[in-house]
């Protein structure tokens, strides 16, 4: 079909099958070249006559179409990453949108869709600016016959763009406005390596760096701020530019959060990448168990077996077996089976030791005074203890009436309560991480009708004692305290007023949470911050910071939550049965999140700790200058060197024309459009051309016969 002008065109439906017509017409010249070299009168006339019979085999028709235009798509993507909200990058993207939206709008041929990029982080998205994916989505479902073409209001800071641009040419010439300004300085800090995992009391090592960008204009020193699980800070003055180790010490198990920061540098854009912070995950390499159980008894053996159970425990375990009735003169290293290394124990390695556990311990003169005042000692300077009290707990033989009476929160009222008792969490213990969620704890077995079943198993003995210190997570009899916890100096001392803990471990009556108890109250002794009463903690889930504060007492103030940007929300949490009150809100940023509330801290680490978007947060035109020129379009500033600037201005170019200049970029305008209807009109009726035809023979054969 051949394009005369808009809307008409001429079309040819041949009346005898293409081969046939070029066999006619390949004879026809034959014949017509016969003549010509015979010199043949006429042959002018022949040549018109076969003119004529070839155009009426073709058949040609004067076609209308009548023509829909369509308008061309224009597409505006927004930065709305973490870099764009550096400086005043914000008003001038928000300033040039409004610009945009009035002068497109007022394009009649032109529909306008503006998307957005960079606002999205939830697994591993908004670590960077993925502008280019924003833009191939916007027009998935535009044929590239009809777009104008494509206008990225950016800092430059674009991490998608294809190794190849050309790939993008049939998307029209792409723009970039840039909205940062010339020459930007910025100061970054580095993780280049932070180990994952350390043995608790060992260091380990990780690696920083800082630089000033751009390279050689920056300081030659700078100040790191290291800090550790929210203790104190230090600082130490590091080298610009140079990888440098850093060497910490594991405090405890689970995670140990270290958060390392920079002052700024000479030419700052944002303190966003300024800081940084890394997990590292405390495993113990043996947990060192000294258990000293005072007499022979049906829970001796529940203890061993609940301690020998972990295999990460080394267990070191005595009993002693001589009774106090006994008064011969027989020495105690003769009754041993193997000889209780008292020194050792209690003077010389006391300090190896993660936990001491006295189980129904009595004075016997077996342990002097002063060991038992090493193990006060031991706690205050950090060391984890645990008495689990039996009847002599009440008897002038007490562990309360030696040196260890200074650590012990229970003082004993000189009575055992020998009746049938359900241990019931305390107020307390329901929120206490020791002891909350341990409601219901085998509780299998439907009750009776009629009858309401208790949660456990049922403790026949407890020794009455008044609390002078701690807190009561657990009673028994007559509600009378039953497990009581407290801190003393650097360490922390749990105390079981009873000796049928056992009973739960042989299953009677349903049992209870021997074990899991167990297992908490040794790590809570031994600090592990998982089990901290007074805790804050961030985390991420999805696209959304979780915070968590954990308190014995309802506590209804918000907390405050400062993004990478320095933005500072204020969230309200909601306070639950279990001692944890809980908020969140979306993170909308990648990097490091702090929540604050009084004195404590906590981070979480949105995305990679350090993420592409923030490597590098300076405007520049080198990203997206390969684009532009592949696609035809082109890199403006905002923004000139002299402060000035603005948006260039408007044009629409044919397809094929430049559409970038000296303060102008061009859309180009496709003139694309649809058919709604098609008339058809035959040039030359049949027979006109019948007619023509004959006359043409008839003056060609009087021409002959001449």
């Amino acid at each position: 079909m051949m394009n005369l002008f808009s809307g008409l065109s001429v079309s040819f439906q041949p009346l005898l099958p293409p081969w046939l017509l070029i066999l006619l017409g390949v004879l026809s010249l034959f014949g017509l070249g016969l003549m010509a070299w015979r010199r043949a009168r006429g042959l002018t006339w022949r040549v018109a006559t076969l003119a004529a019979l070839a155009l009426l085999l073709l058949d040609p028709a004067l076609v209308r179409e009548d023509r829909h235009p369509l308008k061309d798509v224009a597409v505006v993507v927004v930065d709305t990453s973490a870099s764009q909200k550096v400086g005043h990058r914000q008003e001038r993207t928000d300033a040039a949108l409004a610009a945009l939206k009035a002068k497109l709008s007022q394009v009649p041929d032109l529909d306008l869709r503006v998307v957005e990029t960079g606002t999205s982080t939830a697994g591993g998205k908004g670590e960077e600016t993925r502008a280019i994916d924003a833009l191939t989505q916007a027009v998935a479902d535009v044929p590239r016959r009809r777009l104008a073409g494509a206008i990225l209001l950016t800092d430059g800071q674009v991490h998608d763009v294809p190794d190849k641009p050309d790939s993008l040419a049939d998307l029209g010439p792409i723009h970039t406005l840039l909205t940062g300004e010339h020459g930007e300085g910025d100061r970054r800090l580095v993780l280049v390596r932070g180990p994952s995992y350390g043995i608790v009391g060992k260091t380990v090592t990780a690696t920083v760096r800082v630089e000033d960008l751009p390279a050689g204009k920056g300081a030659d020193s700078a100040l790191l701020t290291i800090r550790q699980d929210g203790q104190p800070e230090r600082q130490v003055p590091v080298p610009v530019g140079e990888d440098v180790p850093l060497t910490v010490t594991v405090g405890h198990g689970g995670p140990n959060l270290l958060e390392l920061s920079v002052n700024a540098g000479p030419a700052e854009l944002s303190m966003a990448n300024n800081r940084t912070a890394f997990i590292v995950n405390g495993v113990r390499d043996r947990l060192r168990v000294l258990l000293v159980s005072g007499e022979p008894h049906a829970g001796e053996r529940t203890w061993r077996d609940l301690l020998k159970a972990d295999p990460a425990v080394d267990l070191v375990h005595f009993t002693i077996l001589r009774s106090q009735e006994k008064s011969d003169s027989t020495p105690i290293r003769e009754l041993s089976l193997i000889q209780f290394p008292i020194r050792e124990l209690f003077e010389v390695k006391l300090n190896d030791f993660d936990l001491v556990i006295f189980d129904r311990y009595r004075q016997r003169n077996v342990l002097p005074m002063g060991y038992l005042a090493n193990i006060a000692e031991y706690v205050r300077n950090g060391g984890a203890f645990l008495e689990a009290s039996g009847p002599a707990y009440a008897t002038p033989l007490s562990l309360y009436r030696t040196p260890l009476g200074a650590i012990l929160p229970g003082e004993p009222t000189g009575t055992v309560t020998e009746q049938p008792f359900t241990p019931t969490l305390t107020e307390a213990g329901r929120r206490h991480p020791v002891t909350a969620g341990l409601d219901g704890y085998g509780d299998t077995a439907p009750a009776q009708a009629g009858q309401q079943k208790a949660p456990w198993g049922r403790w026949f003995r407890q020794i009455d004692i008044v609390p002078r210190q701690g807190t009561v997570v657990m009673t028994g009899a007559n509600n009378q305290p039953l497990v009581v916890l407290d801190r003393v100096g650097k360490g922390r001392v749990a105390q079981i007023a009873s000796d049928h803990m056992w009973l739960w471990s042989r299953g009677f009556e349903g049992g209870g949470p021997a074990a899991e108890l167990l297992r908490r109250l040794a790590h809570w002794l031994m600090k592990e911050p998982a089990l901290e009463e007074e805790d804050l903690k961030a985390h991420v889930d999805g696209d959304r910071l979780v915070v968590e504060r954990r308190s014995l007492k309802p506590d209804a103030d918000p907390v405050e939550v400062r993004s990478p940007s320095d933005a500072v929300t204020s969230l309200p949490l909601v306070d639950s049965p279990d001692g944890v009150a809980r908020g969140s809100l979306e993170a909308t940023e990648p990097g490091l999140w702090r929540v604050k509330d009084g004195d404590r801290t906590a981070l979480a680490v949105v995305g990679a700790l350090n993420p592409p978007e923030l490597a590098d947060m300076r405007t520049t035109p080198d990203r997206l200058a390969p684009l532009a020129k592949a696609t035809g379009g082109g890199v403006f500033w905002l923004v000139d060197r002299s402060g000035n600037g603005g948006l260039p201005d408007l044009r629409r170019v044919d397809p094929g024309q430049s559409a970038a200049g000296s303060g102008w970029l061009g859309l180009r305008a496709n003139g694309d459009y649809t058919v709604t209807g098609v008339a058809r009109v035959p040039l030359v009726p049949a027979w006109i051309a019948l007619l023509a035809m004959a006359a043409l023979l008839v003056l060609g054969w009087r021409r002959e016969g001449r």
